[in-house]
Parts: C-alpha cells; sequence; structure tokens
C-alpha cells in the first residue's frame, strides 16, 4: 500500500487517538493496540517516513496516559484477568471455536470407533488401564483410580503434568497450527472411547456425575489450549500486510498471553480431581452444582463476559 493511501485511510482515527478524550483504561488498552499495529506497519514499509515518526509519537502518547492512569486500576494482574484476557479470548473467537470443533469431532470419531471395534479402549489406553478398570467395576469401584494416590501427591502429579501437556499443545502451534490440530484430535478420539467404554458398562451417567467434576475445566482448558495454538501458527500462516516474522511475534504474544492465563484454572481442575472426585458417592446434588458451576464459570468467562466487553469498549461515534 502507498504511503499516501495508508495515511488517508487512518488519519482521522489516528487524530482521534491523540486527542485522548477518554480516561477509560480498557479503551486506551485498545488505542494502543491499534496504534502500534500501524506503527509496526509503517516500520515495516516506511521506516524514514514523517508518517512513522508521527506514530511513534501517538504510541508514546498513549502509553503514557495508560501508565499515568495505572495507579487507579487495582493491579496489573487484576487488569489482565479483568480485561486483557477476555479481549484476548473475544479477538480470537474464531480459533476457539475451530479448537472446540476439531475436538468435538474427533470426540465423535472415538465413540463410532470404540462402537464398533472391542478393541479400540484398549489400543487408547492399554491392557494395563481396561484390565484394571475392569476389576474396579467388578468390585464395585469403577472409578476407584481416583482413589489409588494420596491427595497432595496427587494433586502435585496431575497439576505438573496437564500444565506440562497443555503448554506442549500450545508450543505445537509454532509448526503452522499442525501440531494443536494434531493434539487436539487425538484426546478428543481419547475423550470418546473413554465415555462410551463407561457406557457400554451401563455406567455412564454416573461417569458424568463423577469424572466432569474435574473434567469440565480440565477439558475446556485443553481446547482453549489448542486454540492458543492456532494463533501461535496464526501469525506464520496468514501475515496479512505485516512481514512473517513481524506477524508471527503479535500472534506469539497474545497466545502466550492465553496460555499462560489458564493455568490457574488448569490447577484448580487438579485441585478437584484430587480432593473432590475421589469421594464418589457424594450427593447427586453437589455432584451437578460442582459441574453446572464449573460449565457456567467457563462460558461466561470466556465467551459471554469478553462479547459484553468488547461492546463496552468500543469507542460510540459522535
Amino acid at each position: 500500500m502507498r504511503e499516501a493511501l495508508f495515511v488517508k485511510q487512518n488519519a482521522d482515527k489516528w487524530k482521534s487517538y491523540e486527542a485522548l478524550q477518554t480516561d477509560q483504561p480498557d479503551e486506551l488498552a485498545n488505542r494502543f493496540i491499534d496504534i502500534t499495529n500501524d506503527l509496526a506497519y509503517a516500520k515495516t514499509f516506511y521506516p524514514k517516513s514523517k508518517t512513522t515518526a508521527y506514530l511513534n509519537g501517538v504510541a508514546s502518547l498513549l502509553h503514557q496516559a495508560i501508565y499515568k492512569n495505572k495507579k487507579e486500576e487495582s493491579g496489573r494482574f487484576i487488569r489482565y484477568w479483568k480485561y486483557e484476557l477476555p479481549l484476548l479470548f473475544y479477538r480470537y473467537r474464531r480459533q476457539l471455536l475451530y479448537a472446540f470443533v476439531f475436538f468435538v469431532v474427533a470426540g465423535a470419531m472415538g465413540i463410532l470407533s470404540a462402537k464398533y471395534d472391542d478393541r479400540f479402549v484398549r489400543l487408547m489406553f492399554g491392557d494395563d488401564y481396561v484390565n484394571m478398570t475392569n476389576e474396579n467395576i467388578a468390585k464395585g469401584d469403577p472409578f476407584g483410580v481416583y482413589k489409588s494416590m494420596g491427595e497432595l501427591q496427587m494433586f502435585f502429579y496431575i497439576a505438573t503434568n496437564n500444565v506440562k501437556v497443555m503448554l506442549m499443545i500450545f508450543v505445537s502451534g509454532v509448526f503452522f497450527a499442525v501440531g494443536p490440530v494434531f493434539f487436539l484430535v487425538r484426546e478428543g478420539v481419547r475423550l470418546g472411547a473413554f465415555e462410551y467404554y463407561f457406557f457400554s458398562k451401563g455406567l455412564g451417567a454416573q461417569s458424568i456425575l463423577v469424572i466432569w467434576i474435574h473434567g469440565t475445566l480440565e477439558i475446556l482448558c485443553l481446547i482453549i489450549a489448542g486454540g492458543a495454538g492456532l494463533i501461535l501458527g496464526h501469525g506464520l500462516l496468514f501475515p496479512k500486510t505485516f512481514s512473517r516474522m513481524t506477524a508471527f511475534r503479535n500472534s506469539a504474544k497474545d497466545a502466550t498471553k492465553i496460555a499462560l492465563g489458564i493455568v490457574p484454572i488448569i490447577i484448580l481442575a487438579a485441585i478437584f480431581e484430587s480432593y473432590v472426585t475421589r469421594h464418589t458417592s457424594m450427593p447427586i446434588w453437589l455432584s451437578i452444582s460442582i459441574l453446572a458451576g464449573s460449565l457456567f464459570f467457563m462460558v461466561w468467562y470466556v465467551i459471554l463476559y469478553p462479547i459484553l466487553l468488547n461492546k463496552r469498549t468500543q469507542p460510540t461515534n459522535a
């Protein structure tokens, strides 16, 4: 794009940003992100022009305004959870949706595979795990595996393993987003086969009430980690007007924030699995309450709240 056309298309927006006229931290943050994107483009294609110098000045002005208002915020950490992460969920809602679709389709494949091939579950989980579960079912304790280790030891093992797996799924996006698709499909197939196995034993409802106490948060975090991996690869595949490296840096920064943002939720899922899931005879109302609360929180924080927040942070036209 010629510099004159670039300036013509964005001049009014830049002037409104320069004028500020807002002391809302979320709006200032959105403007700063937008202006730095334009600045990166200008540095790439017009490195020594007056346009680049002008944009650098506007970016500096917005940066100062943000940090001037920083004391009014309750802290960087809270701002990240309250504004930045939800807005990233909204901005990359398409990648998160793709990850969800990949996982659900793979789950259906796992169900069908287990239904029409008795050996499939053993192929996915190994003979030892299936034999152990069959023995637990025969003893009347089908989910005894969740009681096989002490709470604290189990928590550290599960939390460490799950965080490692989620970050691996995210980092695999560097291979042009192929890695996250592979992991999402693999884990979706495994989950589908796993659930079909219990349903085929007449334990479907019980498996949902027990396993999904921790599985609701854990599985949804896995999908978000896959979405973060897709975001990471998106910059390499679709750089748009930026250089491929600049686009990758931008997408990597946002994807990393999302991947790290779900770590506390993964740890919470590990707490549920270690300390709560083992109580397989808890009242049904309590199990349903935990399930519903976990699902509501994830739907609200990842989908509904980002939509509302985005509407609130959009500049109004005078």
